[in-house]
């Protein structure tokens, strides 16, 4: 047979309020937000617009809109021997313009550890751990990282820089 344990007072209140802070937790999880928008809380449609006979008006983009149909930025956006954050497909770009009307990109996903490199000047810069690359080639100048940044093909069409394929 074995011996009893002997459960001092204190020990016995301190399972007892471990196992109280567990419950609380618990009951905590499950109940809603002060904005009251819990597991259970419901939401009352939106109604659809009115339909009307009118013609639906076209969109007009404003002066610092982002470029529609597919163009990436306008050509004047870059500055010569400087370099812009632009995004492509969805994804983050870099695009640089190292001479007038020549216009590069690249992915903006950093070679070392795919941080989210950002467009300074004639550079890009990696704010994760410090790598620096070309602009106008992509090429590392500074590590840690040791492979150049992916280009993407783009090309100038009149004012506007679009994707090439």
């Amino acid at each position: 047979m074995t011996d009893p344990i002997d459960v001092t007072r204190r020990t016995a209140l301190a399972i007892g309020s471990v196992g109280a802070i567990g419950g609380a937790l618990a009951l905590a999880a499950c109940s809603t937000d002060d904005s009251g928008r819990g597991p259970n809380a419901t939401t009352t449609p939106t109604p659809p617009p009115s339909v009307t006979d009118e013609a639906p008006e076209e969109p007009t983009a404003a002066p610092d809109a982002p470029p529609a149909d597919g163009d990436i930025a306008a050509l004047a956006d870059v500055p010569v021997g400087g370099s812009i954050d632009a995004s492509i497909d969805g994804e983050p770009a870099l695009l640089a313009q190292p001479t007038a009307g020549q216009v590069v990109a690249f992915s903006a996903i950093c070679t070392h550890q795919k941080c989210v490199v950002a467009a300074a000047g004639p550079e890009f810069h990696c704010p994760c751990h410090g790598s620096k690359f070309d602009a106008a080639t992509g090429e590392v100048i500074r590590g840690p990282a040791l492979e150049p940044l992916a280009p993407i093909p783009v090309a100038v069409v009149g004012d506007k820089i679009v994707a090439a394929s």
